[in-house]
Protein backbone atom coordinates (compact mmCIF):
# COMPACT_ATOMS: atom_id res chain seq x y z
CA UNK A 1 0.00 0.00 0.00
CA UNK A 2 1.08 3.50 -1.33
CA UNK A 3 0.97 6.75 0.67
CA UNK A 4 1.90 10.26 0.68
CA UNK A 5 1.86 11.90 3.99
CA UNK A 6 2.73 15.09 2.92
CA UNK A 7 -0.28 17.24 1.21
CA UNK A 8 -2.00 20.83 0.84
CA UNK A 9 -5.54 21.87 0.41
CA UNK A 10 -6.63 24.86 -1.08
CA UNK A 11 -7.10 25.56 2.87
CA UNK A 12 -3.53 26.28 2.72
CA UNK A 13 -2.27 29.69 1.95
CA UNK A 14 -0.51 28.97 -1.10
CA UNK A 15 -3.24 25.59 -1.84
CA UNK A 16 -5.50 25.22 -4.79
CA UNK A 17 -6.99 22.08 -4.49
CA UNK A 18 -10.16 21.14 -2.92
CA UNK A 19 -10.21 18.56 -0.37
CA UNK A 20 -12.54 15.96 -2.75
CA UNK A 21 -10.10 16.22 -5.60
CA UNK A 22 -7.41 16.03 -3.41
CA UNK A 23 -8.86 12.57 -1.90
CA UNK A 24 -9.79 11.53 -5.71
CA UNK A 25 -6.73 11.84 -7.25
CA UNK A 26 -5.18 10.43 -5.17
CA UNK A 27 -7.17 7.24 -5.44
CA UNK A 28 -6.96 7.54 -8.94
CA UNK A 29 -3.43 7.49 -9.19
CA UNK A 30 -3.19 4.00 -6.76
CA UNK A 31 -2.73 5.59 -3.33
CA UNK A 32 -4.69 4.33 -0.35
CA UNK A 33 -4.36 7.21 1.83
CA UNK A 34 -3.10 10.80 2.19
CA UNK A 35 -2.13 12.99 4.64
CA UNK A 36 -3.28 16.47 4.57
CA UNK A 37 -0.85 18.98 6.23
CA UNK A 38 -2.36 22.28 5.08
CA UNK A 39 -0.34 25.27 6.63
CA UNK A 40 -1.19 26.02 10.28
CA UNK A 41 -4.57 24.56 10.05
CA UNK A 42 -6.57 21.36 10.09
CA UNK A 43 -9.75 22.21 7.94
CA UNK A 44 -8.83 21.01 4.69
CA UNK A 45 -7.73 17.79 6.39
CA UNK A 46 -11.12 17.31 7.98
CA UNK A 47 -12.96 18.18 4.70
CA UNK A 48 -10.74 15.71 3.10
CA UNK A 49 -11.81 12.94 5.59
CA UNK A 50 -15.06 13.47 4.70
CA UNK A 51 -14.19 11.85 1.60
CA UNK A 52 -12.26 8.70 3.22
CA UNK A 53 -13.83 5.41 2.01
CA UNK A 54 -13.28 2.11 3.47
CA UNK A 55 -10.36 1.46 0.91
CA UNK A 56 -9.00 4.98 1.18
CA UNK A 57 -8.01 7.03 4.64
CA UNK A 58 -7.30 10.39 5.45
CA UNK A 59 -4.92 11.49 7.95
CA UNK A 60 -5.71 14.97 9.58
CA UNK A 61 -2.43 17.20 9.97
CA UNK A 62 -1.41 20.88 9.90
CA UNK A 63 2.12 21.73 8.77
CA UNK A 64 3.01 24.56 11.36
CA UNK A 65 5.26 27.49 11.49
CA UNK A 66 7.09 28.54 14.30
CA UNK A 67 10.18 30.92 14.81
CA UNK A 68 12.71 27.80 14.31
CA UNK A 69 10.65 26.70 10.64
CA UNK A 70 8.12 24.00 10.06
CA UNK A 71 6.74 21.53 12.53
CA UNK A 72 4.14 18.75 10.82
CA UNK A 73 1.83 17.26 13.48
CA UNK A 74 -0.43 13.81 11.99
CA UNK A 75 -3.26 12.52 13.85
CA UNK A 76 -4.40 16.05 14.84
CA UNK A 77 -7.95 16.99 15.63
CA UNK A 78 -7.91 20.24 17.03
CA UNK A 79 -5.99 23.12 15.65
CA UNK A 80 -2.56 24.28 17.17
CA UNK A 81 -2.40 27.91 18.38
CA UNK A 82 1.05 28.17 19.31
CA UNK A 83 3.86 29.27 16.95
CA UNK A 84 6.63 28.23 18.88
CA UNK A 85 8.76 25.08 18.97
CA UNK A 86 8.42 23.85 21.83
CA UNK A 87 4.96 25.01 22.33
CA UNK A 88 3.42 23.22 18.78
CA UNK A 89 5.23 20.20 19.99
CA UNK A 90 3.47 20.21 23.32
CA UNK A 91 0.15 20.49 21.61
CA UNK A 92 0.57 18.35 19.23
CA UNK A 93 1.33 15.66 21.96
CA UNK A 94 -1.45 16.67 23.94
CA UNK A 95 -3.68 15.34 20.75
CA UNK A 96 -1.56 12.39 21.13
CA UNK A 97 -0.39 13.08 17.25
CA UNK A 98 2.31 12.83 15.71
CA UNK A 99 5.52 15.40 15.27
CA UNK A 100 7.41 15.31 11.93
CA UNK A 101 10.11 17.55 10.79
CA UNK A 102 9.04 18.47 7.03
CA UNK A 103 12.18 19.21 4.92
CA UNK A 104 14.70 19.88 7.57
CA UNK A 105 18.09 21.66 6.18
CA UNK A 106 15.83 22.81 2.83
CA UNK A 107 17.55 26.68 3.83
CA UNK A 108 16.89 27.65 -0.41
CA UNK A 109 12.87 27.54 0.68
CA UNK A 110 13.73 29.28 4.37
CA UNK A 111 11.31 27.06 5.82
CA UNK A 112 12.52 24.12 7.23
CA UNK A 113 13.67 23.76 10.54
CA UNK A 114 17.87 22.50 10.65
CA UNK A 115 17.36 20.59 13.76
CA UNK A 116 20.18 19.95 16.16
CA UNK A 117 21.46 16.39 18.13
CA UNK A 118 19.49 17.57 21.00
CA UNK A 119 15.98 18.20 18.84
CA UNK A 120 16.12 14.17 18.13
CA UNK A 121 14.39 13.34 21.45
CA UNK A 122 11.44 15.66 20.61
CA UNK A 123 10.04 14.52 17.26
CA UNK A 124 8.92 11.10 15.72
CA UNK A 125 9.61 11.02 12.53
CA UNK A 126 12.06 12.52 9.75
CA UNK A 127 10.73 13.72 6.17
CA UNK A 128 13.97 12.40 4.21
CA UNK A 129 12.51 12.76 0.71
CA UNK A 130 10.01 15.94 0.35
CA UNK A 131 9.85 15.98 -3.72
CA UNK A 132 9.70 19.76 -3.43
CA UNK A 133 13.63 20.30 -1.86
CA UNK A 134 15.18 21.30 -5.07
CA UNK A 135 18.78 19.97 -3.96
CA UNK A 136 19.09 16.57 -3.44
CA UNK A 137 21.37 17.34 -0.93
CA UNK A 138 18.92 18.58 1.52
CA UNK A 139 17.06 15.04 1.05
CA UNK A 140 20.58 13.33 1.83
CA UNK A 141 21.29 15.20 5.18
CA UNK A 142 17.48 14.70 6.53
CA UNK A 143 18.34 11.33 6.02
CA UNK A 144 22.06 10.99 7.65
CA UNK A 145 20.28 12.69 10.87
CA UNK A 146 17.66 10.23 11.12
CA UNK A 147 19.99 7.60 10.98
CA UNK A 148 22.51 9.74 13.42
CA UNK A 149 19.57 9.15 15.90
CA UNK A 150 17.44 6.12 15.28
CA UNK A 151 14.76 8.22 14.37
CA UNK A 152 11.88 6.94 12.56
CA UNK A 153 11.50 8.38 8.69
CA UNK A 154 9.12 8.95 5.91
CA UNK A 155 8.32 11.04 2.65
CA UNK A 156 5.97 13.42 1.28
CA UNK A 157 5.10 15.17 -2.50
CA UNK A 158 4.65 18.46 -0.55
CA UNK A 159 1.86 18.85 -3.38
CA UNK A 160 -0.03 22.47 -3.72
CA UNK A 161 -1.09 20.77 -7.25
CA UNK A 162 -3.38 17.98 -8.44
CA UNK A 163 -0.64 16.99 -10.89
CA UNK A 164 2.09 16.63 -7.85
CA UNK A 165 0.30 14.51 -5.61
CA UNK A 166 1.75 11.16 -5.07
CA UNK A 167 4.79 12.08 -6.51
CA UNK A 168 6.59 10.89 -2.87
CA UNK A 169 5.53 9.16 -0.28
CA UNK A 170 6.09 5.43 1.91
CA UNK A 171 5.21 2.06 1.00
CA UNK A 172 4.33 -0.29 3.73
CA UNK A 173 2.45 -3.86 4.02
CA UNK A 174 0.74 -3.18 7.56
CA UNK A 175 -2.17 -1.12 8.39
CA UNK A 176 -1.04 2.53 7.97
CA UNK A 177 -1.55 2.35 11.97
CA UNK A 178 0.38 -0.01 12.92
CA UNK A 179 3.31 1.05 10.46
CA UNK A 180 3.28 4.46 12.05
CA UNK A 181 3.43 2.66 14.98
CA UNK A 182 6.40 0.24 14.19
CA UNK A 183 8.01 2.90 11.44
CA UNK A 184 7.62 0.23 8.87
CA UNK A 185 7.63 2.68 6.04
CA UNK A 186 10.20 2.21 2.56
CA UNK A 187 10.15 5.92 1.40
CA UNK A 188 9.97 6.89 -2.16
CA UNK A 189 9.88 9.44 -4.49
CA UNK A 190 10.99 11.57 -7.72
CA UNK A 191 11.97 15.67 -7.20
CA UNK A 192 8.95 18.37 -8.28
CA UNK A 193 9.37 20.61 -11.03
CA UNK A 194 11.04 24.03 -10.03
CA UNK A 195 8.10 24.95 -12.07
CA UNK A 196 5.52 24.22 -8.88
CA UNK A 197 7.96 26.41 -6.51
CA UNK A 198 7.01 29.65 -8.85
CA UNK A 199 3.09 28.84 -9.38
CA UNK A 200 2.64 28.55 -5.71
CA UNK A 201 4.62 31.69 -4.72
CA UNK A 202 2.60 33.48 -7.34
CA UNK A 203 -0.66 31.59 -5.94
CA UNK A 204 0.48 32.64 -2.15
CA UNK A 205 0.77 36.73 -3.92
CA UNK A 206 -2.26 36.48 -5.43
CA UNK A 207 -3.50 35.33 -1.83
CA UNK A 208 -2.21 38.33 -0.32
CA UNK A 209 -3.75 41.05 -2.33
CA UNK A 210 -6.93 39.30 -2.35
CA UNK A 211 -7.62 38.53 -5.69
CA UNK A 212 -7.85 34.40 -4.82
CA UNK A 213 -9.54 34.73 -1.53
CA UNK A 214 -11.80 31.72 -1.10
Amino acid sequence: MRYDLHTHSKYSRDGWVEPETLVKTAMKKGLSGIAVTDHNTIEGGLKAKEFETENFEVVVGSEISTERGEVTGLFLSEEVVSRNFLGVIHEIREQNGLVVLPHPFDELRGNGIAPVDEDAKLVDYIETFNSRCFRTRYNEMAAEYAKKHGLKTLGGSDAHFAHEIGRAGVDTDDDLHDAFKRGNFTVFGERSSLMNLGMTKVLKIWRKTGSGSY
